[in-house]
């Protein structure tokens, strides 16, 4: 997500929670990726989890190892910065979340058919919220995205018929 919302401007500030693999890049890049979301170039939207213990983001930039956490923000990333502007609709965006990768993967994953694992996550599409990293469920809070308010949630998530997140 980091890839179709940010530059490398941010990395003025010299924040190591803005370095990533692969890098961030200009504007022109940012609207690269959007047009191959958007012409069906670009096939897979993921989340790029990399977590890295508060001490070690804390380095000096070049010292400081690449990656955020991604899993916290990926929903609201994606539905604040490709469906709200009409980018994607509902059923693109998410078939880039869940269809096509268990696609690419070979795995029984991203439907609802019978048959098909009870894997499934609640939405609220107009939730509003604030990028806290004090309230992530990950180990890890390092987030370029801290104080960017987005829109639509995760409300639960359900793995295997099993509910292993429920939003407090």
């Amino acid at each position: 997500p980091h890839h179709f919302t940010l530059t490398d401007e941010c990395l003025r500030s010299f924040d190591s929670n803005f370095k990533i693999n692969p890098p961030l890049r200009g504007q022109e890049h940012v609207d690269a990726v959007i047009s191959g979301l958007i012409d069906g170039t670009i096939d897979v939207i993921a989340s790029d989890h990399a977590p890295h213990a508060k001490e070690k983001k804390m380095r000096e930039l070049d010292q400081a190892p690449f990656g955020c956490v991604g899993l916290e923000t990926l929903l609201g990333l994606v539905v604040t910065r490709l469906i709200v502007p009409g980018h994607l609709d509902w059923p693109a965006a998410l078939a880039k979340l869940t269809i096509n990768p268990a696609k690419i993967l070979g795995i029984p994953k991203g439907t609802l058919r019978i048959g098909a694992d009870a894997d499934v996550t609640i939405i609220d599409p107009a939730a509003r919220w604030i990028v806290d990293p004090a309230q992530f469920q990950s180990k890890s809070t390092n987030t370029p995205f801290a104080g960017m308010e987005l829109t639509g949630r995760a409300e639960m998530v359900i793995v295997a018929g099993r509910i292993k997140y429920r939003r407090k």
